[in-house]
């Protein structure tokens, strides 16, 4: 690979990695391709070298984004409920810039594009199934029930309690619902 080809491609991620930290801190609406182009130390002008559009940044950094739940999903298969503590913690909540990008942009991939959108529901299903195993043995369409349960639990509450101005009642939201899910993931249902 000649130089200037390494350059490109060193250039290229670098403006990857500005748009995934600053996506999950802004949400995508709230950054603009100069912001980008600027935190990578470079100008708007050459944005167009590297990409045919604003949206298949996204999808890009949405999925460059999603390198930093690999922590994450290696606990879900090994210590389940070491991840959810690990999801559902205050540095997880404070820490948006490296945090899991399905909830940092949940309401930002509603309004998305569809590749973005395909991205996400791909990295969605991926939390249930990892989930899904997690849950004590019972028939496979109620453990795939709670485990979209569970992950919309995780994710709502790690957004709500970001959402929330009151730091007592943020760390309450966390700490509740990871109450409930350790106990979902504890326990065998044998009622109907």
């Amino acid at each position: 690979m000649g130089h200037s080809q390494a350059d490109k491609i060193a250039t290229h991620q670098r403006i990857v990695d500005a748009a995934a930290k600053r996506f999950r801190e802004q949400g995508l609406d709230g950054v603009s391709i100069a912001d980008l182009m600027n935190d990578a130390g470079l100008t708007v002008g050459g944005f167009y070298r590297h990409f045919a559009s604003r949206d298949e940044l996204i999808a890009e950094a949405f999925e460059h984004a999603l390198r930093d739940i690999a922590p994450w999903e290696a606990a879900m298969l090994t210590s389940p409920k070491q991840a959810m503590r690990m999801y559902l913690s205050e540095s997880h909540r404070d820490e948006v810039e490296s945090s899991c990008p399905v909830s940092a942009l949940l309401n930002d991939m509603s309004r998305s594009t569809d590749d973005a959108r395909e991205v996400y529901t791909t990295r969605v299903k991926r939390m249930a199934e990892l989930t899904a195993k997690a849950i004590p043995a019972e028939d496979s369409a109620d453990k795939r029930a709670k485990a979209h349960l569970i992950v919309s639990a995780c994710v709502g509450a790690v957004a709500l309690s970001r959402a929330v101005s009151d730091p007592k009642l943020s760390k309450q939201i966390l700490d509740g619902v990871l109450g409930q899910v350790l106990e979902l993931l504890a326990t065998k249902r044998t009622e109907k």
